[in-house]
Parts: structure tokens; sequence; C-alpha cells
């Protein structure tokens, strides 16, 4: 049983789906630095490919929140920042490899004119809460 308490849907608001409206827990908040497609030698991954970038984002989201503890199932919440929202898809499909939809986090996605570099296609960022 998970220490998060997930609300896909509060009174008076319609579903929404692949997130959860509002998630609580209590516990220690974990915060990574939004994640990119860089691989564990710094190198872009997928030059040109939304879903091995989204591939490579997520295991970068698995790595970096492992390293104080957390999983993604202590993920509360998921920014998804895309330069073009027809990389939204790739980024489900990664999410979606990784998280079950019975455990997903609440969630919003923001089309940005640029990341820091212009070959960059998304970020995440995926604050997470693990037992105190």
């Amino acid at each position: 049983m998970s220490h998060l308490t997930r609300i896909p849907a509060p009174e008076g608001v319609a579903p929404a789906a692949p997130y959860a409206h509002v998630v609580t827990g209590a516990g220690r908040l974990v915060a990574v630095s939004g994640r990119l497609a860089l691989d564990e030698d710094g190198g872009l991954a997928g030059a040109g490919d939304a879903g091995a970038r989204a591939r490579q984002v997520f295991e970068n989201l698995r790595r970096c929140p492992a390293a104080a503890g957390a999983a993604f199932d202590d993920v509360v919440t998921l920014t998804y920042f895309v330069t073009d929202l027809a990389h939204l898809p790739a980024v489900r499909a990664a999410r979606a490899a990784r998280i079950p939809d019975d455990r997903v986090p609440a969630a919003s996605a923001v089309q940005v004119s640029a990341l820091v570099r212009p070959e960059f296609l998304l970020e995440v960022e995926a604050p997470a809460v693990v037992p105190a």
C-alpha cells in the first residue's frame, strides 16, 4: 500500500487520464532538478527521436530520485516541459512504461519556446514524498 493518496476526480471535477487531480501524503520531500535526455556520459540520447529521448528522461527520473530513496511510486506530480506538443504521446508512453495507471501522480504539461539548449525537446520534473 502506498503512503500517498491519489484522488483521480474530486467531487464536482471531471476525471482525467492518465493523471490524478490530487495527490497527498506525509513524509520527506525529494526534489530533483528537471531531467533531460542525457545519458550517463552527458551525451544526448536519441537524436531527433522524441520516444528515445522520453525513455532516457524517465530512466534519469528513476536513477536520480533513487539516490535519495525515492521510486516512481513516491512521485507526487509530473511536470512536462515540451518544445512541441506533438512530443506528448512519446512522453506519455515512456511514463506508462514506468508508472502503472493505478499509481499515476498529478501532472501538468507546458509547451515552451525553448529549453536550456536548442537540441533538447523535453524536460520533466518529478518531486516525490517518501515515508519519514
